[in-house]
């Protein structure tokens, strides 16, 4: 066993001889090329990724791009959305009185001047399209449309003097002048007064598909003296 022993020993005394000298100069500098490689390296593929990307953004976009069309976008082109935007006429904010809608989808009553002359009661403003029946009765002044029948009571208007206040249902109660207005339900039919003078003036209006807002009804209310 000591003799292969010293054997192996001499065997790697006379390799160890053998090696050249470490030049660790020459290393530095073969590592520093390396090294230069390395980054040369990394800027191509950092540029090869960008125009890669950029390839693939201009791929896509000539396919949403429809040849000859202009500038166009899934549901339709932005020239024409644009053109018909700029087209289109401008909305006025007031809504137009013959176009006037309720929240409701109803027609809203419109009130004009009134030039026909009623037995007892007078009234500067009346309901477009509606005149007085004639002749009157007990007071009243019936007011209804060229087309209604005789019998449909509910979709006329009646106005009336009483000695004292309709009993109201959902009552909204407003004072405009020196007059206490009343608007509610009686009967079923949606129902204004005001007081004139110690005696009161009942409006019952029709249940049709026209509307009466609140401010309507004291407008026409208003409008009323009892002769």
């Amino acid at each position: 066993m000591d003799e292969v022993k010293k054997l192996l020993e001499g065997f790697a005394d006379r390799a160890a001889a053998a090696l050249p000298e470490p030049d660790i100069d020459a290393d530095i500098t073969r590592g520093r090329l390396a090294l230069r490689r390395i980054k040369r390296r990394r800027r191509v593929t950092g540029v090869l990724c960008v125009a890669a990307a950029s390839a693939l953004v201009l791929a896509i976009g000539n396919q949403v791009k429809g040849p000859g069309t202009g500038d166009e976008v899934a549901g339709g082109t932005v020239e024409s959305e644009q053109s018909a935007a700029t087209s289109a006429p401008a909305r006025s904010a007031t809504p137009q009185k013959q176009e006037t809608l309720s929240m409701y989808g109803a027609t809203v009553v419109e009130l004009v001047a009134n030039k026909q002359p009623w037995d007892g009661i007078a009234c500067t403003l009346a309901p477009k399209g509606f005149s007085a029946e004639t002749p009157g009765a007990d007071g009243r002044v019936v007011l209804s449309k060229p087309e209604m029948r005789t019998a449909d009571s509910a979709a006329k208007v009646v106005l009336h003097p009483a000695p004292q206040a309709r009993t109201l249902s959902q009552v909204r109660v407003a004072e405009a002048s020196g007059r206490t207005f009343q608007i509610g339900t009686a009967n079923g039919r949606l129902t204004g007064q005001v007081e004139l003078d110690g005696r009161w003036l009942l409006l019952e209006l029709p249940t049709g598909t026209e509307e009466w807002p609140d401010d309507v009804v004291r407008r026409f209310l208003a409008s009323c003296t009892v002769k």
